[in-house]
């Protein structure tokens, strides 16, 4: 276990764009059709962007990877015919849906003067990295929802950035995109899997039936379409926040399942890796919190679940849009500080149980009759096992991947080390107040004692 107060090798990655287009699928896609969008998709309506570091390969210097991509994209736009489309406002049910209209995929080739030795640790969440995607989201007016951007280090090394629009893809969706662009990257390769792309499979059911209470849940007066009146999810205050990224080892997080399992504990509860972790920083994070009578407060942390397995029937693993629902654990301060890690524990993997096929779907058309969005203390936010250094492309695997982040207090994030979820371990990225994180470090250590 240690904590990485790391400063960037380089804060200006002085990137510079060489070319901007916009790429449109290789075949002829149908450009008449609007794709429907759940509600769990309505929510996401903000883009996410990611890095994938490449170190030099003889074989495929950066231009010759550019052209492969270009081409990989083309190709694999007609299966994922919606990426070339625009979001609109239906103003008859006033839900978001994507003009399926060949607008085009943003693509960028840029430069930089560094080697990708120089940029530094890649575990460490650099600024700069924005450069690498953002620069090139730029440079389009009209939103395109996908943009990939390609700068090459003076090494011969290369970042791919990807800048999508959450309502495009989840985690595991994502994944599947990534695998079937770098499959196109090679010559005369199959598509590895075809998308499923019927987002009605998630639409509410009607009458809309909310069987359950979800306190997970905050709902809003202003229709879901009207963007511009809605908060992103997890609306964010501006403050001076501290940043620290704490990394645990396999030992470590085999520790907290020891931990775990030497308590009372329900046998249904599953002592995993991600349960551990979720209770040691919900503890932690809850009893830094800076307020009089903290142990009266209740605390609440959410975090992902995904349903494709959960539903009845299950969704495809292919399916593509978002099939993620928030979770959730609440107590009293005075619980997380007084009860064993063990009832911790239980509280977060009892999260995860809850989401059965009919919490699901009564979450989805909750959807449909408040308009709301997920709300709690903090989102726990993972990327430790997504598995996007695992994609093979031609020129080989990432060095790393991982999303540009943005510093929030309100959104802890787990990364996975560099070697992927292969290596078990995970890196917790926490921003807080200085007051709330000099607590946070000291209890975080505490209960790893």
């Amino acid at each position: 276990m240690g904590t990485l107060d790391l400063k960037p090798a380089i804060q200006d990655l002085k990137v510079a764009i060489q070319e901007t287009t916009l790429i449109h699928p290789s075949q002829q896609t149908d450009e008449n059709k609007s794709i429907f969008l759940s509600n769990i998709d309505q929510v996401l309506n903000f883009h996410v962007q990611t890095v994938h570091f490449f170190p030099a390969n003889p074989d495929f210097p950066p231009e010759t990877a550019v052209a492969r991509l270009k081409s990989a994209l083309e190709k694999v736009m007609v299966a994922y015919d919606f990426l070339a489309g625009r979001l609109k406002l239906n103003h008859q049910t006033g839900r978001l849906e994507i003009d399926c209209s060949p607008s085009g995929v943003g693509f960028v080739v840029a430069t930089t003067e560094y080697s990708l030795d120089e940029v530094g640790d890649l575990v460490y969440p650099n600024p700069a990295f924005m450069q690498l995607i953002v620069l090139g989201l730029d440079k389009f007016d009209d939103q395109p929802l996908c943009v990939l951007q390609v700068t090459s280090f003076k090494c011969g090394g290369f970042a791919m950035g990807i800048s999508t629009n959450h309502v495009l893809f989840d985690g595991m969706s994502f994944k599947l995109f990534l695998e079937n662009l770098a499959s196109q990257a090679f010559d005369d390769k199959p598509l590895p899997l075809s998308p499923c792309n019927d987002r009605h499979l998630l639409a509410a059911r009607s009458p809309p039936q909310v069987t359950f209470p979800h306190p997970e849940l905050l709902k809003l007066k202003p229709s879901i379409g009207e963007e511009e009146q809605n908060p992103p999810v997890f609306d964010s205050k501006q403050e001076d926040l501290d940043f620290k990224i704490f990394s645990l080892s396999p030992d470590d997080i085999s520790y907290l399942k020891e931990k775990a399992k030497a308590g009372e504990i329900n046998p249904t509860t599953k002592i995993t890796g991600f349960n551990v972790v979720t209770a040691h920083v919900w503890r932690c994070k809850a009893l830094s919190y800076d307020v009089e009578n903290n142990r009266e407060r209740e605390s609440m942390v959410l975090y992902a679940v995904d349903i494709r397995s959960k539903l009845k029937p299950p969704l495809p693993l292919t399916y593509c849009g978002n099939a993620v629902l928030s979770a959730y654990a609440s107590a009293k301060c005075s619980e997380l500080e007084d009860e064993p890690f063990s009832k911790l524990v239980e509280m977060v993997s009892a999260g995860s149980t809850r989401m059965t096929d009919e919490y699901a779907r009564s979450a989805i058309d909750w959807g449909e009759v408040n308009k709301g969005f997920p709300n709690g203390e903090f989102l726990i936010s993972s990327w430790w096992r997504l598995g996007f250094d695992e994609v093979v492309y031609p020129w080989g695997k990432p060095r790393y991947s991982c999303p540009v982040v943005y510093r929030r207090k309100d959104i802890i994030l787990l990364f996975p080390e560099i070697g992927g979820a292969s290596s078990n371990g995970v890196n917790v990225l926490v921003a807080l107040p200085p007051k709330e994180m000099e607590k946070f470090q000291a209890l975080f250590h505490k209960y790893m004692a």
